[in-house]
């Protein structure tokens, strides 16, 4: 892989190249793709999606939304700072085909801003719901209707992949979705590969899948014209990571490592001063203890610790990215960036106690039962509308459902079962949290 691919600028349905010359500085393609994110009403969805504790009522809380904005932000610093490296290092990027430091920043932070925009109410659990009604619930009727690539992308329904359909499916009078350049897409996908073979390798762009089937011409589009390495050949699609998608992760884990943990502080549901205790191991190095000494509020220095142990792992992961950028343009990385942290313990520590304190606590653990109950049953309600079978058929109900959701419309001049079904399950992940409670009550007839 070479840079000068990685960093096309290209778009669903060009008819020219794009050259990072010729750019209007003012608006650059790069930083048009942010624009066109965040207008986006996928993108507003994530203020009401749960991050750590669903439909929570207090604003101490992190949504999907606030949490995708400073993923954004600590990305777009993550990829300047290797950008001015790599100019550095490759001054050719620069002198001769244009490119500046801050390209890599705003890749990398539009990527990072869009890296939750597929993911279902309820969080995980939510995926769980969607992927366990087709290998358990009512939906296994489909198997044998479907190819099994096509059930794969069913029963281990993917966040991710719903992202890529996001932003780029087609949809009437709306060609190419957001059409993001395919640098963005690429540095977004950090599971460039489809459903199957389920895990194939402990490589980590292998531990889930990053497209669907109804994904998969548009995602091979994206892969050739930035040169990605094949990682497997014949019937089954696979490849190496964009090497910004290494920098899309690593933003993301520098905030749900340290800002989850931070939102459990302020819950109450970890200890202040064990907390506190367990940020200082990861920032001993850094901290000015005089400074440290003179504030006074647990909030205060609770602020501190967390700026400073993000600076600290936006070095840290710069560094690591620049030191293997041979093997990762190679296609010979196969970790995170952070598995080869000097922080690595200190890290797990904290993700431990989270899991602990937070993830399983009991508000969320309760919350995450009925929400997979409910989409559970709104995914039945709606399959059974647009696939009806038996007494379905001529049911004034589904027809009602139907009327009542335009957005499954369109699915109904489909002549694939496996369009309707993934658009179906597309749909239901875009529904925010409220928005899940308030359907399953309408057609439960609990509410008007």
């Amino acid at each position: 892989m070479n840079w000068e691919q990685l960093l096309s600028l290209k778009r669903f349905g060009d008819t020219h190249k794009r050259l990072r010359k010729e750019q209007n500085e003012t608006r650059l393609g790069f930083e048009v793709d942010y624009d066109r994110i965040i207008f986006s009403s996928a993108f507003r969805s994530l203020q009401d999606k749960t991050q750590v504790i669903p439909l929570s009522k207090t604003d101490f809380v992190h949504t999907r939304l606030t949490h995708s904005l400073e993923v954004s932000v600590v990305g777009r610093s993550l990829g300047r700072l290797a950008g001015q490296k790599l100019i550095e290092k490759h001054p050719h990027l620069k002198d001769t085909f244009g490119y500046q430091m801050n390209d890599f920043g705003a890749i990398v932070a539009a990527a990072a801003l869009a890296h939750d925009i597929g993911n279902p109410p309820f969080g995980h659990s939510g995926e769980k719901a969607i992927g366990e009604y087709f290998s358990h619930g009512k939906g296994k009727r489909f198997k044998d209707q479907l190819s099994d690539k096509e059930f794969q992308d069913l029963v281990k329904f993917e966040g991710n992949a719903n992202g890529f359909k996001i932003l780029t499916q087609n949809r009437p009078g709306i060609t190419g979705g957001l059409r993001l350049s395919y640098s963005t897409l690429g540095a977004f996908t950090k599971y460039p590969k489809e459903s199957l073979p389920h895990k194939p390798s402990r490589k980590i762009e292998d531990k889930k899948f990053g497209f669907f089937q109804s994904e998969r011409t548009i995602f091979e589009e994206v892969a050739e014209e930035l040169g990605l390495k094949k990682t497997r050949e014949g019937k089954d699609i696979g490849y190496s990571r964009h090497p910004l998608a290494f920098l899309v992760e690593a933003a993301d884990d520098i905030c749900y490592t340290i800002i989850d943990f931070e939102d459990g502080i302020n819950l109450g549901l970890i200890d202040e001063d064990y907390a506190l205790e367990y940020l200082i191991k990861l920032v001993k190095d850094n901290i000015n203890t005089s400074k440290y000494n003179q504030l006074k509020s647990t909030a205060d220095r609770l602020a501190y610790l967390r700026s400073l142990a993000i600076n600290t792992l936006i070095v840290e992961a710069a560094d690591i990215f620049i030191k293997n950028e041979e093997a990762i343009l190679n296609g010979e990385f196969h970790e995170s960036l952070f598995d080869m942290s000097h922080y690595e313990a200190q890290i797990k520590d904290i993700i431990k106690i989270s899991i602990e304190k937070i993830y399983q606590s009991e508000e969320v653990i309760s919350k995450e039962i009925a929400g997979y109950r409910m989409l559970s049953y709104l995914l039945d309600i709606y399959t059974r509308a647009l696939l009806p079978e038996g007494d379905d058929e001529n049911s004034n109900f589904t027809k009602l459902v139907l009327k009542s959701v335009p957005e499954l419309n369109p699915l109904q001049d489909s002549d694939s079962v496996y369009e309707k079904l993934i658009g179906i399950c597309s749909y239901t992940a875009s529904l925010t949290d409220g928005m899940t409670v308030a359907s399953f009550k309408k057609y439960k007839g609990q509410s008007l």
